[in-house]
């Protein structure tokens, strides 16, 4: 038996009882938004066509041959031992179904990883994460597919990045900050070239699971109990797709701090900070449903993407040919990244007994100290 078949097994009765019963009264206000969106599908669906926010996918025509793509993603984690804190992230790059007749760029999976020992400091996960989501624009950039996918928001890398910069100067003796300092320019040019994309061959898109921004509510009028993704994926038939609009902007400006920086880098960040934040203005977000059985598609790129028919029909017939089973709701290289890169946070307790038995090989002490300092208390993830 598994924790997944006994979920309740370690709870009080009462507790379980307590919680089917709120559980329950849930159930029953989301019964009532569901009906609600029900009763009133013809009209918001009337609504959308007389704004004129709906086209199909044959308005846009066939980009020739099947798209290649591949997607990213990473996931970081960290356990908590004794002595110290066994860091580690990696970012993955999945290629995904191509065509019997075409050739597959990449015969497997391309990743990046990062794994160290780090002092205890309650600024470890904040670095990590960074290098993390740097490491997935970097395997996104180099990558030689027409269509490459990011896993989460377009605006997620300057939240994570400008908290990064403001922590990792003031504690250099993390190795993560070491790491994260030395490549920041280099993860920022890759944001850049993401959110600007000057070649017509390459196109960047990202395609978050959930967003609070409703670009399309708003224009359609609907009220706030109502989501732009969970009520276009009941409104839109297979193939339509929203017409591009402007990604709703937050109400403070976005901005990487980089004084906390010094010299040459200090220049260079501020610079590719710029052409960031300039970049994040242009891009555009549509919704995208490619076949009956999933739900709409939340598509972030930039405007030198979504308003080029050619490259817009790209990303398109990129995305209906990997959404090819009703088994995954989401494109086919996305769910596999996913898994992939989500298996490092479960690896982590063999990576540290692997630590364990080569300290315990080579320490000329008493051995049990050595397991007593290794001891994990619990492991922090993300991604």
């Amino acid at each position: 038996m598994t924790e997944k078949n006994t979920p309740f097994a370690d709870l009080p009765t009462v507790l379980v009882e307590d919680v089917l019963r709120e559980a329950g009264r849930a159930g029953e206000l989301l019964l009532g938004a569901l009906r609600q969106a029900q009763e009133f599908r013809a009209d918001y669906r009337q609504k959308l066509l007389a704004l004129g926010l709906v086209q199909h996918e044959s308005e846009l025509g066939y980009p020739g041959q099947v798209p290649t793509t591949c997607a990213t993603d990473g996931s970081y984690a960290i356990e908590r031992l004794l002595t110290a804190d066994l860091a580690a992230a990696a970012a993955v790059a999945v290629e995904g179904l191509t065509p019997p007749s075409e050739k597959r760029y990449w015969e497997q999976p391309h990743h990046m990883t990062f794994v160290a020992a780090e002092v205890h400091h309650e600024k470890t996960a904040t670095v990590l994460r960074a290098v993390m989501l740097g490491r997935e624009l970097l395997l996104a950039t180099r990558a030689p597919h027409d269509l490459v996918m990011l896993d989460g928001t377009v605006t997620l890398p300057i939240i994570y990045f400008n908290q990064a910069i403001n922590a990792a100067p003031h504690v250099p003796a993390l190795r993560c900050s070491q790491e994260f300092l030395a490549r920041c320019d280099a993860y920022l040019e890759a944001y850049r070239v993401i959110l600007r994309p000057a070649r017509s061959d390459r196109q960047f898109i990202a395609l978050p699971k959930y967003s609070t921004r409703r670009e399309i509510g708003r224009l359609a009028g609907w009220s706030g109990a109502h989501d732009d993704r969970g009520l276009l994926s009941l409104l839109l038939r297979p193939g339509e797709l929203t017409r591009p609009q402007p990604l709703e902007q937050p109400g403070q400006p976005w901005h990487i701090n980089a004084n906390r920086l010094t010299g040459a880098s200090r220049r260079r960040v501020e610079e590719l900070a710029e052409a960031v934040v300039e970049g994040l203005g242009q891009v555009y977000v549509f919704y995208y449903k490619p076949h009956k059985w999933l739900p709409a598609l939340r598509v972030e790129a930039s405007r030198e993407v979504v308003l080029n028919s050619h490259r817009l029909a790209v990303v398109i017939q990129g995305l209906k040919h990997q959404c090819a089973t009703p088994s995954m709701l989401e494109p086919y290289p996305l769910f596999l990244a996913d898994r992939t890169v989500k298996a490092v946070t479960r690896a982590l307790p063999a990576f540290r007994q692997v630590t364990t038995q080569r300290i315990a090989a080579e320490y000329e002490g008493d051995i049990g100290e050595v397991f007593l300092a290794m001891h994990g208390y619990r492991t922090e993830s993300g991604g």
